[in-house]
């Protein structure tokens, strides 16, 4: 995706681009921009829920060793094996979710920068587009803020619906859930 970007915004930059033909560049290069923001949400999303099952098994491995060493106090050898072995599972899961978070974290800090750049970028080629003789104007500067900021709505408008797509499977869970335990209890 970020090669795509960089070769465009290569051919405006290399060679006398027709005003048409540069504001397909441009918007091709805007659309580039848009998917990697939602891209880096998505990396964010990830990131956060990676932090979320590392705190489960986090959790999950101290609850194990409460009981072990409960079971050790009163001398319950079977216990004990059964908290040693899910204590060793935890504790695999813990590291395997360490790793993952940090990789996961060092991406998205490579991403953001990306994007970052990227945005410079396609700001200085909208703002270069809309001046003949090289200099930046106001009104290139304004076109390429409105630009970006169309760009980034429409980001949001997809980051929206995809919160409510999830909010509304979360509610149709619980209802579900809830009809399961009434059914349980015979209501």
């Amino acid at each position: 995706m970020f090669e795509s970007f960089r070769q465009s915004l290569n051919d405006l930059m290399d060679r006398a681009t027709p005003p048409e033909e540069r504001r397909a560049v441009l918007t091709r290069m805007k659309q580039t921009l848009v998917q990697a923001r939602m891209g880096l949400d998505d990396l964010r999303g990830g990131v956060a829920i990676t932090r979320q099952r590392l705190e489960v098994e986090v959790r999950e491995l101290e609850t194990m060793r409460r009981r072990k060493s409960a079971a050790t106090a009163i001398n319950d050898a079977e216990t004990v094996a059964l908290a040693e072995k899910h204590e060793a599972v935890h504790a695999e899961r813990t590291d395997v979710l360490r790793r993952k978070l940090e990789a996961q974290e060092a991406e998205l800090v490579m991403v953001e920068r990306e994007v970052s750049e990227m945005t410079a970028e396609l700001k200085q080629a909208i703002m270069g587009a809309g001046s003949a003789a090289g200099t930046i104007t106001d009104d290139a500067r304004a076109e390429a803020d409105v630009v970006l900021d169309e760009g980034a709505g429409v980001a949001e408008e997809i980051d929206a619906l995809s919160r409510a797509g999830k909010r509304s499977a979360r509610e149709a869970e619980a209802e579900q859930k809830l009809a399961e335990l009434k059914r349980r209890m015979g209501k």
